[in-house]
């Protein structure tokens, strides 16, 4: 007997479809069913086909017959399909998740949320009434995020590399990659991808390499190619984010260490630690009006050193225990 699906599975595909009809250039059926797959609709080609013929029948879709594949958009003067109408404070939410997860969630999602990020933009933009003045100044000059350290420009990702990345990593599969390292070597290999990390300027894949059990940090502007696999894995259960983070391996070079660190520090350079402490077991040992002796449990890396560096004769009587 044939599947047949219900009215509410085949209107919201064709609601799927229209949304991934763009206005200002033809799209093949195949470019849908890729943008589909992406978000997790698979269909066959000849489906998409068949819905989007019938589509143009329907809505004012501009359907392009003189070369095959054939190619739709809409009309100069249709309106395409409306999102809801999205408040300022929604528009807000949304255009401040637009600029700080642009490399931290998958490229497919992104894609998907493309139309909700761009709909937040002109509810903003287009619109002069006194609340909306006040939501794209809430932008533009009532907050801020600014680095505790120099602040560099990010290095640029190749967007097809991190298209492959993100739905390997999304959907657990390999990668194959090539990669160019800091002495300007470029290596083949297929990873596991197990996550994707932020710092600073910079955002990491952390990797297991085939035949390999232990995990590596891959800048992601060095992957010069990436193509996600048709394989699967079984996502590790001796690997976890928050164990790894902890661990210190995001501070540069690292042991893998953890120390209980132990050092005095005048009182001008240290009281920012009484507000925002090392580690949630640091503890004051001593406090006078010229400095503090504090002890905390931190992870032994590079970042430590370079932290410690900077107080210069500030800090003091520094001790080091591994733990």
């Amino acid at each position: 007997m044939s599947f047949r699906p219900k009215n509410s599975e085949v209107t919201g595909f064709q609601l799927a479809l229209l949304r991934q009809v763009p206005k200002n250039r033809y799209i093949s059926a195949e470019e849908v069913r890729q943008k589909l797959s992406q978000g997790g609709i698979e269909r066959s080609l000849r489906t998409i086909q068949r819905n989007l013929d019938q589509l143009s029948e329907q809505f004012d879709i501009e359907r392009d017959m003189r070369t095959k594949p054939y190619g739709y958009k809409w009309k100069v003067n249709a309106k395409g399909i409306d999102l809801p109408i999205l408040s300022e404070q929604q528009s807000l939410v949304l255009i401040l998740a637009e600029q700080h997860l642009k490399h931290l969630l998958p490229a497919n999602i992104m894609q998907s949320m493309k139309p909700f990020f761009e709909h937040a933009h002109r509810q903003l933009e287009q619109d002069s009434s006194q609340s909306k003045k006040l939501a794209r100044q809430w932008l533009s000059d009532k907050i801020a995020s600014t680095p505790t350290s120099m602040p560099l420009i990010p290095a640029k990702i190749n967007a097809d590399v991190f298209n492959a990345v993100s739905v390997a990593l999304y959907q657990n599969h390999w990668l194959k990659i090539e990669y160019r390292n800091q002495h300007n070597r470029i290596s083949k290999s297929n990873v596991m991808p197990l996550a994707i990390a932020q710092q600073g300027a910079t955002t990491y894949l952390i990797v297991r390499y085939e035949g390999y059990e232990n995990n590596r940090l891959l800048a992601l502007h060095r992957i010069q190619k990436a193509e996600c696999s048709t394989m699967t894995f079984n996502r590790p259960n001796d690997f976890n984010l928050t164990d790894y983070l902890d661990s210190g391996y995001l501070g540069f070079g690292t042991t893998g260490n953890k120390v209980r660190l132990t050092f005095s520090i005048s009182q001008s350079a240290g009281f920012h630690l009484t507000e925002t402490p090392l580690s949630k077991d640091q503890k004051i040992l001593e406090q006078s009006e010229e400095h503090y002796r504090i002890q905390a449990t931190v992870a032994e890396n590079d970042m430590l050193d370079w932290w410690i560096r900077r107080f210069g004769e500030d800090i003091w009587d520094i001790e080091k225990n591994v733990i």
